[in-house]
């Protein structure tokens, strides 16, 4: 025999070989041959039996707050308005107490909407966050959501909950800003046969992503295609020398002629332009000797016109100089003055005319 006491706010279970004899409360108990499992009487209970056998005890059931939960069930346990657990599916059982205000929230994790009223704050906790499922789709994205292999709905930015559950779900995005592509290496002919290497780049921004990502695989390759055979539809169609000259517009006619297909695609290209065009080696140096050759005749041709220039001038100077004896006098003083710059002493002697005396020196006589 024994005594036991059990305190305030406290329950007692006896058992007798395994098997529940009763409930025992506050006050001091002798038992023969049994044993007692002591409670607190707050928070979850745990029986140490099966919980049907318990319940069949009233005074205990009326102790207790029991519930069941569900197959692809949950049930959130909150304890004076804080979430304490996430419980899966099983049966559970609470003491009642006016000590602690319990509430429970049963939700169905078969469907995979979350209701709108669960706050997404709850949806984050770490209790809650192994049940959910969580995308988040960025500002320059947009998405598209897949439920059991199927299209469900166009996904704007944003974070998106889901239970998680049985139901597959996928998540196709692009990229919505500016996107650039290169095509480089083009090996094309032109009308007159020369063998051309292009190197091109395109700018395009996805404009409707149910027609790039539902009705089309890999758009942007269909895209590159439709951008190589309009450039190469555009290179065929002129000669070399010809099509050096009307360069500037290979992008507008490229941009023209892929508009159907890339709305089709549902992209939009912004721009198109040719970064190189490579000529064959043979066919460079042949330019090169031309180049060569028209800078020539162009040096040429500015040397005969200069040369001309100057002979007109001084033809005119002369005539000037023949009608007016002052402008004679004056460009010999001129000339005297240059050969001055460049004689340090000039001797003269005799009582003549200074200026005639110069002159005879650096005058030839007529």
């Amino acid at each position: 025999m024994k005594r036991v006491k059990i305190n305030a706010y406290q329950t007692g279970l006896v058992f007798r070989n395994g098997v529940y004899q009763r409930l025992i409360t506050e006050g001091s108990y002798w038992l023969w041959n049994e044993t007692v499992t002591i409670y607190n009487r707050q928070g979850v209970f745990n029986p140490p039996i099966a919980l049907n056998l318990l319940l069949q005890d009233d005074e205990l059931a009326a102790m207790l707050e029991v519930f069941t939960v569900k197959d692809q069930e949950l049930v959130l346990q909150f304890e004076n308005g804080l979430l304490k657990a996430a419980l899966k599916a099983g049966e559970y059982a609470f003491w009642k107490t006016i000590a602690i205000n319990y509430s429970f929230l049963k939700v169905n994790t078969a469907v995979l909407d979350i209701p709108a009223d669960i706050d997404r704050s709850l949806l984050q906790h770490a209790l809650v966050q192994p049940f959910v499922r969580t995308v988040t789709i960025e500002n320059f994205e947009k998405a598209v959501l897949f439920v059991d292999g199927q299209y469900n709905s166009r996904l704007d930015s944003g974070v998106y909950y889901w239970w998680k559950n049985a139901v597959p779900v996928f998540i196709a995005r692009v990229d919505s800003r500016q996107q650039q592509l290169e095509i480089n290496g083009q090996e094309i002919l032109t009308k007159d046969k020369a063998a051309l290497r292009i190197n091109a780049w395109a700018q395009f921004r996805v404009a409707d992503i149910e027609k790039a990502i539902l009705q089309n695989k890999d758009y942007d390759k269909q895209l590159y295609v439709a951008l190589q055979l309009a450039l190469r539809e555009y290179i065929s169609g002129y000669g070399l020398d010809e099509l050096l000259e009307k360069k500037e517009a290979i992008g507008a006619f490229v941009m023209s002629a892929v508009t159907q297909q890339a709305f089709a695609l549902g992209v939009e290209v912004l721009n198109f332009g040719i970064r190189d065009i490579i000529l064959p080696g043979d066919v460079k140096e042949i330019m090169n000797q031309v180049l060569v050759a028209e800078k020539k005749a162009q040096a040429n041709t500015i040397t005969r016109r200069e040369e001309t220039a100057s002979t007109r001038s001084l033809l005119n100077t002369a005539k000037l100089m023949e009608e007016n004896a002052v402008l004679w006098k004056l460009k010999e003083l001129e000339y005297v003055e240059k050969i001055a710059d460049k004689i340090s002493n000039i001797s003269v002697n005799g009582n003549g005319a200074l200026l005639e005396q110069l002159k005879q020196i650096f005058v030839a006589p007529k």
